[in-house]
């Protein structure tokens, strides 16, 4: 059997390391057109602002580790083309130039995701910089040696890990976005108020509700951004504005979202025999909706690389769905979400309540008992689960995946309310805040 598999970062590495292990004799074949596999993308952050000290350590995998496996990797070549009829695709060698055309029995697609570039006027100037992979990493690291004033465009997860970073360095730092608040995608407004409030204690510029126009900049360097609202300078620039899926190779070969996400099945099967996809590049299952979406995210393209492995001769496993559930430390407070947002539901055309809290998450007769906001989003007349929110100074996310369980599962907030959690003073309170979150609503 002759295996295919194109790109591997986290949905491509999965896929690999399992079906070397599953399926020995097959020829696995991997083309990456970088010289690296599975770069954490989220780690940039960290690695700028020095708590991770080596960008070496963001690696969890390696050309090497798959060789050893059997499998033929194939560094540095780039896919220019698949025939999903003839089952083939055609290769360049980056370093040589030859081309050349492979066959298949079953191809894998784990093409990723690439930023999101605008067509701005002044985008090519020296200092306008993208954040994705090892080498995004390395230079803006280097550049921002010498940058005093940073504007991050975006002010998505890593727009905001990127903010708090460079901050600790000591930069200027103007973080612009489209939106009218931070990370509105994962909060509603209780959270990205106070995470706003933050930000500003920190001397951070937030230009939000403005877009961006364009660049300007002297000696072909970047050194002002402009927006709908005004032009702020600045020594470098940091485009965070989202990803879109790597898909081009197969549009018109398979059922794809209008952005170019690929369609899979719930057993990462494509609308094409033998060709399965994983990652950034798919659409996915929704659980709080129940529709496909597109959620990029290493935890999901980890799971869904992992199932095509076990799904790849014959429907196994079954995926199980997302709730896009996820975290993020800014500053003293941790953070996590997981399903709709009130305002994604609202957007969404779904009747929805909501149960807000905002109580100490541990009795009050021990040391310390840090306050904690909880949020809980569900459908009205079934009280079907279908988001949460968290913020404490304590570190509260683990609750998120609690209740990310219970979406999935399709609870409800009466369910919740009786669930049995533990009683520890060190931990929580006789009722659990989740518990108090599904007893008020099954009150209201």
């Amino acid at each position: 059997m002759r295996i295919v598999v194109i790109g591997c970062t986290h949905a491509g590495t999965a896929a690999v390391t399992q079906m070397a292990k599953l399926y020995p004799e097959a020829r696995i074949t991997v083309y990456e057109r970088n010289d690296n596999i599975s770069f954490l993308s989220c780690g940039i952050a960290l690695h700028v602002g020095g708590v991770v000290k080596k960008a070496e350590e963001l690696f969890y995998s390696s050309p090497e580790q798959l060789t050893e496996l059997g499998v033929i990797t194939k560094m540095k070549h780039d896919v220019l083309a698949v025939d999903t009829e003839a089952r083939t695709v055609r290769v360049r060698n980056l370093v040589t130039g030859e081309e050349s055309v492979d066959a298949y029995d079953k191809l894998v697609m784990t093409t990723g995701s690439w930023p999101i570039l605008p067509r701005l006027e002044g985008i090519d100037l020296q200092n306008v910089l993208l954040c994705k992979n090892y080498h995004h990493a390395q230079t803006i690291i280097e550049k921002a040696k010498d940058a005093k004033r940073i504007a991050v465009v975006g002010a998505g997860y890593i727009g905001i890990e990127l903010v708090e970073a460079f901050e600790q360095l000591g930069k200027q730092v103007t973080l612009i976005d489209a939106t009218p608040r931070v990370l509105c995608k994962y909060l509603d407004a209780e959270f990205t108020d106070r995470v706003e409030e933050d930000m500003r204690k920190k001397g951070i510029d937030l230009k939000l509700n403005q877009g961006v126009t364009g660049f300007t900049g002297e000696n072909g360097r970047v050194s002002k951004v402009h927006t709908t609202e005004g032009a702020y300078e600045t020594d470098m620039v940091i485009l965070c504005i989202g990803f879109r899926p790597n898909t081009d190779l197969l549009k018109g070969q398979v059922d794809m979202l209008p952005n170019g996400a690929i369609l899979v099945d719930d057993y990462m099967r494509t609308s094409r025999d033998d060709v399965f996809a994983a990652g950034d590049s798919c659409a996915i299952r929704y659980n709080p909706t129940r529709k496909h979406a597109y959620i990029p995210l290493a935890t999901n393209a980890v799971r869904m690389g992992t199932l095509v492995a076990r799904n790849l001769m014959k429907p196994t496993v079954k995926y199980m769905g997302t709730q896009g559930t996820s975290a993020i430390k800014i500053f003293d407070h941790h953070i996590a979400s997981t399903g709709m947002t009130e305002q994604a539901a609202l957007d969404a055309c779904i009747d929805v309540k909501n149960v807000t809290i905002e109580d100490h998450y541990r009795p009050e007769f021990m040391p310390t008992f840090e306050k904690a906001l909880l949020k809980v989003v569900y459908e009205a007349g079934t009280e079907r689960i279908l988001g949460a929110q968290i913020l404490s100074k304590a570190d509260l996310t683990p609750y998120i995946n609690t209740l990310s369980v219970c979406i999935q599962n399709r609870m409800t907030m009466e369910e919740l309310g009786f669930v049995d959690f533990f009683f520890q003073p060190h931990y929580n309170k006789p009722w659990n805040l989740l518990n108090q979150a599904g007893l008020q609503a099954y009150r209201s």
